[in-house]
């Protein structure tokens, strides 16, 4: 009993000497949307929030990746939203522990802001996913919970900018009736 104890000591403080656990990648594509908001291109940052920063290269690569690849028809640009329609995703939190020896609880959460160049928001929503897994032996738990918390947190990003309406990208051709003035008369004759 004392060396099963041991072995799960050494095996959890060498799983911490390594970081936390990557997540598998993950896509929700649609083919009827290939950019948010009818738009061709966005700015993507993302800000990792959280009070351990430990693996936020992985975790901001994981988010970028999956955003990225679920919107394959749009031209994603890295940086800083100023001046620019974007994408800001916020963390705070993306990681999974063991509890007890019993089960991994993993925890995935970020806010999302979609904007104007303008800086008007269109939509501002959060994705946040908890999972609680058993600790499966032969299994790497931390991986497989904090992967589940991470898709289902994808996932309502996905939805939540596919959801952006195309309001004020579409422009009439010059001489539709869109561009003649505010007032539209047909000639359908009236009041």
């Amino acid at each position: 009993m004392r060396q099963a104890a041991l072995l799960v000591g050494c095996v959890a403080a060498l799983s911490a000497a390594c970081g936390p656990a990557t997540v598998r990648p993950a896509t929700y594509s649609d083919p009827e949307v290939s950019c948010p908001g009818g738009r061709s291109a966005w700015t993507l940052e993302i800000l990792d929030r959280r009070a351990e920063r430990e693996g936020s290269d992985k975790a901001v690569a994981a988010i970028r990746d999956g955003i990225q690849k679920s919107f394959p028809g749009c031209k994603w640009t890295v940086g800083t939203s100023a001046g620019t329609d974007s994408v800001v995703i916020e963390i705070a939190r993306f990681r999974s522990y063991l509890d007890g020896g019993v089960s991994w609880e993993a925890a995935v959460e970020w806010s999302v802001r979609a904007q104007t160049a303008g800086g008007g928001t269109l939509t501002e929503f959060q994705a946040n996913e908890e999972v609680s897994r058993p600790n499966y032996r032969g299994s790497d738990n931390e991986k497989e919970s904090l992967t589940e918390a991470y898709q289902k947190a994808l996932e309502r990003t996905v939805k939540g900018l596919r959801a952006l309406p195309a309001n004020g990208v579409f422009r009439p051709p010059a001489g539709t009736p869109g561009t003649l003035g505010n007032s539209l008369d047909f000639g359908g004759g009236g009041p």
